[in-house]
């Protein structure tokens, strides 16, 4: 039995067609490992279909504080042909192997979801053969010193289903994801009512569906107990000690609409679009909310027609005083930008939520990038004061979201905040969440009472009065005694249109200026994080949003190596912080700039915000988010002068 005290790291990945019920066992054990107090990195892919194409979730397991994937397999949990023929060469020796028995014979031409890349891939695994079978593929793995469970997924089924005297169960081949999965636990010791908690857990607004599934994982538990030996070829090493009270398991496309909520915003709007839509549908089921004075709130989610429309009406929303927000991809933010100016024109607080994915056009709609950097940064035509602010995982995503709405009230500008599919579709292990740590500011949001008068002595309202900081007095529509005009032209203090060249330079003064303000207000720890490897190293890596957990975990593989290397992440992102970021390159040598796009679209704006140049660039952009390993390699391939490239493009990847 293995020694569940006692462990290092684990990754795991469970696969199968989409809707086979990947997305619920890999949750399973996600939540069942960290009942355990280890800490958990998973990631979820998937094709574009809503059903029939492959699907994967990768579950990466350990005592140590992780922040990514790795790209090597230690169990590979299969409920169809395919999952073998993409993911078996990446198990690693010693690892475990759970297949259907009765598929040994497919052979490759029969899975016809299969691509190019995949055939040749195993074309070089097995040579000896042109239409190479699955069994082909076991030999090759046995070869490895791969252990290899057969088990029979459907005899199994209706095994159960005789022994529950419930004939339609034998009919629910989706009940093999959780005979899989509670094989392969089964297999390596795993504790039974663990599991039986987790499935509960996962199932709990499902109570007759979390039954079915508990008694079913029971069933095969008892089964490869008597028909296997329990042998664990997997010496794993877990630290069973940690306090399970401050940590929680947070999927990505909960932990920002989570903050949305602790932030006070409540109108939200959106168009369907993979991967944000699961941030307003989150919204979507807990829109009654529970208030600490014992009362309920509520949040206001709004399908709309289109994205211009969703745009729309959240500025609205906010100019009635609401703190407001939108979520869109690419695509849909393209739709948006026009509407965008409006709000930078008006000053009106706005957040928008930009779950990047690959582009251009529709690209890869469920796969990541991050290329809509300078989009976001350079969108909308003439020039209006916008921040531009990336969340580089989890945890992060929720504390910067409760800060961006401040932002966006205390500025009075549209705020875009750059998250990716990579963030979205991930979960992890997080310390608790602490609403108390931020404070909400609204900024200069006033009422009737703080209205001021002028010299008459009658109330007269200047929503865009000039001041020294360029931020005006700000009340809600509706307010009886600031009446004030919105238009998308050029505008005096009240509203109105002029074209008078004076007061537009005025306007453009007084709005622009905002930008050197935020500069001067936000804290340096939100602008960029230094992570000093050692105050020795020379070299740095400089980076942005969802590649820091990666960066992170690959430079812990370089101390191991006595290579040391700083790290520094880039938070805001617009107006940039060229005195701050100058400061922190101060001592550095050799710069390495890593990313996920093609143009190493960060180097374009350190070349135009500072004089000190990237001497490496790593990038990828086919779809799929960099491991630790890959970028681990390429920095340690830089540090020991092995790579003289200066441009590298990683390519790790089902």
């Amino acid at each position: 039995m293995i020694n569940i005290q006692n462990c290092t790291d684990l990754s795991w990945v469970i696969g199968g067609a989409q809707g086979s019920g990947v997305d619920s066992v890999a949750n399973i054990l996600a939540k069942a490992y960290a009942q355990y107090g280890l800490y958990i990195f998973g990631k979820r892919e998937y094709y574009s279909n809503i059903k029939g194409e492959h699907s994967y979730f990768t579950i990466r397991v350990s005592s140590n504080h992780i922040h990514s994937h790795i790209d090597d397999i230690d169990i590979l949990v299969t409920f169809d042909a395919e999952t073998i023929f993409r993911h078996i060469d990446r198990v690693k020796e010693n690892g475990i192997v759970i297949y259907d028995k009765t598929i040994v014979n497919t052979e490759i031409s029969e899975v016809h979801t299969l691509d190019e890349y995949t055939y040749k891939k195993i074309s070089r695994i097995v040579t000896y053969k042109e239409k190479p079978t699955i069994q082909d593929l076991l030999n090759y793995a046995s070869n490895k010193n791969i252990h290899l469970y057969g088990i029979p997924y459907m005899e199994l089924l209706n095994k159960f289903s005789e022994k529950i005297n419930n004939p339609s169960i034998s009919k629910m081949a989706r009940m093999i994801n959780v005979i899989s999965l509670s094989s392969s636990l089964a297999i390596i010791g795993f504790d039974l009512q663990i599991v039986l908690s987790a499935i509960n857990f996962i199932f709990k607004s499902k109570k007759n569906v979390a039954e079915i599934n508990c008694s079913a994982s029971e069933f095969t538990f008892d089964y490869i107990k008597n028909n296997f030996q329990l042998f664990p070829p997997i010496n794993i090493k877990i630290n069973g000690s940690k306090n399970m009270d401050d940590l929680i398991l947070v999927q990505g496309n909960q932990a920002s609409a989570l903050g949305k909520i602790v932030a006070g915003c409540r109108f939200q709007t959106y168009y369907p679009i993979t991967p944000a839509s699961d941030d307003s549908e989150f919204l979507e089921s807990h829109q009654i909310i529970e208030q600490i004075d014992n009362n309920k709130g509520s949040i206001l989610v709004i399908q709309a027609e289109d994205e211009i429309s969703a745009i729309a009406m959240a500025i609205g929303a906010a100019l009635s005083g609401v703190r407001a927000s939108t979520a869109t991809s690419g695509p849909g933010f393209s739709l948006m930008v026009e509407a965008l100016g409006w709000a930078g024109m008006n000053e009106v607080p706005l957040v928008v939520s930009l779950y990047q994915r690959a582009g251009p056009s529709t690209g890869l709609p469920t796969r990541h990038e991050q290329g809509d950097l300078l989009f976001a940064v350079n969108s909308g035509h003439g020039e209006f004061p916008k921040i531009v602010y990336a969340s580089g995982d989890i945890e992060e995503s929720f504390y910067d979201t409760i800060k961006l709405f401040n932002f966006a009230e205390i500025y009075q500008l549209p705020v875009i905040h750059m998250l990716d599919k990579a963030i979205a579709n991930s979960v992890m292990t997080c310390k608790m969440f602490d609403q108390n740590k931020i404070l909400i500011n609204r900024g200069k949001l006033l009422d009737d009472s703080l209205l001021f008068n002028n010299k008459n002595g009658t109330q007269k309202y200047k929503r865009f009065q000039i001041t020294s900081d360029g931020i005006s007095p700000r009340v809600p529509l509706g307010t009886s005694n600031g009446v004030f005009w919105n238009t998308g032209d050029e505008h005096t203090e009240e509203g109105h249109i002029t074209e008078d060249p004076e007061i537009r330079t005025k306007m453009m003064d007084k709005r622009m200026q905002k930008l050197d303000i935020v500069l001067q207000e936000i804290s340096d720890n939100d602008k960029a994080l230094i992570y000093e490897n050692s105050k020795q190293s020379d070299c740095t890596v400089i980076s942005w949003g969802s590649t820091k957990g990666a960066i992170l975990d690959a430079i812990e593989m370089l101390k191991e190596e006595n290579l040391s290397i700083n790290f520094i992440q880039i938070r805001l992102l617009y107006p940039f912080p060229k005195d701050l970021v100058e400061k922190l390159l101060e001592n550095t040598r050799v710069l390495i700039n890593i990313e996920m796009n093609y143009t190493s679209q960060l180097s374009k704006l350190i070349k135009q915000n500072l004089e000190h140049a990237v001497d490496y660039e790593i990038v990828k952009y086919n779809g799929r988010p960099m491991s630790s390993n890959e970028i681990y390699l390429a920095l340690r391939d830089i540090l020991i002068g092995r790579n003289d490239k200066r441009r590298i493009v990683l390519d790790h990847g089902a």
